[in-house]
């Protein structure tokens, strides 16, 4: 990747800076906005001393969209220029904490050990799981056990981002949900984290810069994204104070928080699903409503059925399960029986289904007895809460 000079690279923050006159070294209460806990010796250690080093970024469309995530690659590089880094990307809009525990895998633990990893997921979970605050813990959970579980000497930076409701509450002074329960994660496994929801309330507050003019949305503006980059410099520069110790130490594993978290979710493949009746398997599917997709999940596989009745069922050995779909304007009713038991229905229809085929994680059951399990699933009848469609179509099993 090419890298901008150093005097280059500070010329252009401070410029981003100076339109709203922000400092960003200077605290608008007098303290830092993140908790250093257990610290980050293990990648300091690969970074400063042998040379190399896997940094992961893993998150939503505002990780997906660069900008933070750029910064962050071009302070590390000229931060240790003479080591060899491995940056893995792994944003994708729409994901929260939940489809980030079962898709860690494949998009991050796949190429290899991770020495550090950021994980976002505060503002997609408020946004997409409200009524389910317990699903935030059990996905930030399932995410940093499993990669712990994997290599215990990987060190974890959870980020906190903002939105409007975040600092609704942050002013009421309450702690958002989402940020509550990824905090319960990052103390019992002893995480780095940064609360940039927080501090860009503080700030905003403190006159320092507007909403409106200057960060511009939960997507941020390029100053937003400085900002964020510039925090977590500050964070990195922080945590680089500490004595290195003379070798890496593996992060404890604490008794789960949540035995239903979900700390072994991985990907079930739609081919090894049984079609009763209604479904075929699209080896390159794509919508013919013209609507928008996300890269990588369109032109890939998926089991797709249309039509109330349309069933298929799968077995599993753990304790819960899901579906990944694509959640569009035709995106129906479905119902779900385990076990021989009831079938309980759920809309897979969202807030953002009307003109985009986004990419969906749906939770049918994480309170399975740990075991082999049967599940069925069908199209119910009748339509969406819309009353646009009936249609599902499934990616990947989910899988815990």
């Amino acid at each position: 990747m090419h890298c901008l000079s150093r005097t280059t690279f500070l010329l252009l923050a401070l410029s981003i800076q100076a339109l709203a006159g922000y400092d960003p070294n200077v605290l608008p209460k007098g303290h830092e906005y993140f908790e250093l806990r257990d610290g980050l010796a293990n990648c300091r250690i690969k970074f400063e001393r042998e040379k190399t080093g896997r940094i992961a970024f893993l998150g939503g469309s505002i990780t997906a969209s660069g900008g933070w995530r750029d910064h962050t690659i071009k302070y590390f590089q000229q931060k240790y220029p003479d080591t060899k880094f491995e940056f893995i990307s792994a944003g994708i809009g729409s994901m929260g904490s939940v489809p980030h525990a079962f898709r860690l895998e494949r998009d991050v633990l796949s190429h290899g050990p991770v020495d550090l990893l950021f994980v976002e997921a505060a503002v997609n979970d408020a946004s997409n799981i409200p009524e389910h605050p317990e699903q935030m813990l059990r996905g930030m959970e399932g995410v940093v056990r499993h990669a712990r579980m994997v290599n215990p000497l990987t060190d974890i930076i959870q980020m906190h981002f903002v939105m409007p409701p975040h600092m609704d509450d942050y002013t009421k002074g309450k702690v958002p949900a989402a940020i509550t329960q990824h905090e319960k994660v990052a103390v019992a496994y002893g995480n780095v984290t940064l609360n940039l929801a927080l501090e860009v309330t503080d700030r905003i507050n403190a006159g320092e810069f507007t909403w409106e003019k200057d960060f511009k949305g939960l997507h941020p503006a390029p100053f937003g994204h400085q900002l964020y980059a510039n925090s977590i410099q500050r964070l990195f520069e922080a945590a680089c104070k500490q004595p290195l110790p003379v070798a890496a130490k593996p992060h404890e594993l604490p008794a789960l928080i949540d035995p239903k978290s979900y700390v072994r979710g991985r990907f079930g493949n739609i081919a090894d699903a049984h079609i009763i009746k209604g479904f075929t398997l699209e080896q390159a599917w794509k919508p013919e409503d013209k609507k928008g997709t996300r890269p990588g999940f369109v032109d890939v596989p998926a089991l797709v059925g249309t039509e109330p009745g349309a069933e298929f069922e799968f077995s599993f050995d753990g304790t819960g399960c899901g579906l990944f779909i694509a959640a569009g304007p035709d995106a129906g009713r479905i119902e779900c029986s385990i076990d021989g038991g009831e079938y309980r229905l759920t809309d897979t229809f969202t807030h953002w289904s009307s003109g985009l085929h986004l990419p969906w994680a749906v939770i049918l059951d994480d309170g399975l007895k740990d075991g082999r399990h049967s599940v069925k699933v069908r199209i119910a009848a009748g339509h969406n809460d819309k009353g646009m469609g009936t249609a599902l179509r499934v990616f990947h099993l989910l899988l815990n």
